[in-house]
């Protein structure tokens, strides 16, 4: 089963403190190689800041498109891993092991099952 693990922390016009990038980079590539050289790392990306996002609504049939994210939260989504993993307690495990403090403050991690859809290209 695919999981999705969604890091969401809160986002500081000025990121990270410039010491610590070395140590959140560190933190990052050492669970992204554990789990590439496990087999079970599907995908991994970093997402940038909140005010490069464009939100599409769609109502009564017409597209209204919008410049930022759709809800004002005190935590952003920041990124995210798909990790194949047995079951739950798996991914947990894998979920404790990603840093959430990327942009300041503390975060959190989303986990979700992936659906398998009809359609794989």
């Amino acid at each position: 089963m695919r999981y999705m693990m969604m890091i969401y922390s809160q986002e500081t016009p000025e990121g990270p403190p410039p010491e610590e990038i070395p140590g959140i980079i560190a933190r990052h590539s050492s669970l992204m190689d554990d789990a590439a050289a496990r087999g079970v790392l599907v995908a991994v990306e970093g997402l940038k800041t909140t005010a490069l996002a464009t939100t599409v609504r769609v109502e009564n049939g017409k597209s209204l498109i919008t410049d930022g994210p759709f809800a004002e939260t005190k935590e952003q989504l920041a990124g995210y891993y798909i990790i194949d993993c047995q079951n739950l307690d798996e991914a947990i495990e894998w979920a404790k092991r990603i840093p959430t403090g990327c942009k300041g403050g503390s975060g959190c991690i989303e986990i979700r099952p992936v659906a398998d859809l009809p359609y794989r290209p």
